[in-house]
């Protein structure tokens, strides 16, 4: 907070202002009458709390560009708004092609395309600097729950649906190279670290674990969740996952290849909770798997 004092040509304060000096606010302060905020605000909002208005349905997916400069979210009204995290986060962009609810989005690494899977069975990709669909991948028989890509390596996308399936989809060649079938509905999905295995969420409260490496034998399966699981995130080291369920628990899991002993869940957390719409609740691992955000 500053005050100035305008003068006159002859360099004398204005009488009208001239009664309310420095000297004035001294006993304030001190009264504690005026507060003034000491702290430095490490972020570049206009304010503490930001309110994005725009989406004219329910938002179900969103997740900040890999510089932390953007951010992307999908909604029930079939659309995919692009917002600035800084400043007054005007929203500057709007991504249309889906016929339905998206209920994912992701960046890629270095934040030149965004994924989203939706309602509509499909899976797109675009480009976010011009707002055009690069690819819609369809193959899904019904509704397509979740996506992620691969970190690094061979550029794979990996979608499942409620047809049971969990698709493996090579983005060179726009199409899916391989289908593991399931026979309860997929709800989350993702890619260990180096891409060699797919992480599986399913209805039937289970996480199945796909070998890339051999794609027709029976997966792994973690067990300990008591009802669907709904996210799941891979920390940024590749040692660990986490998974949201709707019996209201997140759990990690040791997913090292070599990791010894049967039982592969360390840590169960209670305090996230699911209610009665059952939406499709994820969870995210902070940059440097430090946090939990469920």
């Amino acid at each position: 907070m500053a005050l100035a004092l305008a003068r006159g040509a002859g360099g004398e304060a204005d009488a009208k202002r001239q009664k309310y000096t420095g000297a004035e606010l001294v006993p304030a302060l001190q009264e504690q009458l005026i507060h003034v905020q000491h702290v430095n605000r490490k972020s570049g909002l206009f304010g503490p709390t930001m309110l994005l208005s725009g989406h004219e349905g329910e938002v179900f997916a969103g997740e900040f560009s890999p510089d932390g400069r953007a951010l992307a979210t999908g909604s029930f009204d079939k659309g995919i708004y692009l917002w600035n995290v800084y400043g007054e986060c005007e929203n500057y962009g709007v991504l249309k092609g889906h016929a339905n609810a998206v209920l994912e989005v992701h960046w890629k690494h270095d934040g030149t395309q965004l994924y989203s899977c939706s309602a509509d069975k499909s899976v797109c990709v675009w480009d976010p600097e011009s707002g055009k669909r690069l690819k819609k991948l369809n193959g899904h028989t019904a509704i397509v729950n979740s996506m992620q890509t691969s970190r690094r390596g061979v550029p794979y996308l990996v979608s499942g649906g409620d047809d049971g399936t969990t698709k493996l989809w090579d983005l060179r060649v726009r199409r899916c190279v391989h289908t593991f079938e399931h026979q309860y509905q997929i709800l989350a999905v993702s890619f260990d670290d180096t891409a060699e295995r797919i992480f599986s969420g399913s209805l039937d409260n289970t996480v199945l674990v796909y070998d890339m490496r051999m794609r027709d034998a029976d997966p792994e399966v973690l067990e300990g969740h008591g009802d669907s699981i709904t996210g799941l995130d891979v920390s940024k080291d590749g040692n660990f996952l986490a998974t949201n369920s709707m019996d209201n628990t997140v759990r990690i899991w040791d997913v090292r290849p070599f990791a010894g002993g049967r039982n592969r869940c360390l840590r169960i957390m209670r305090g996230a909770t699911h209610n009665f719409e059952k939406n499709l609740l994820r969870v995210r691992w902070s940059e440097k798997d430090a946090l939990l955000a469920a």
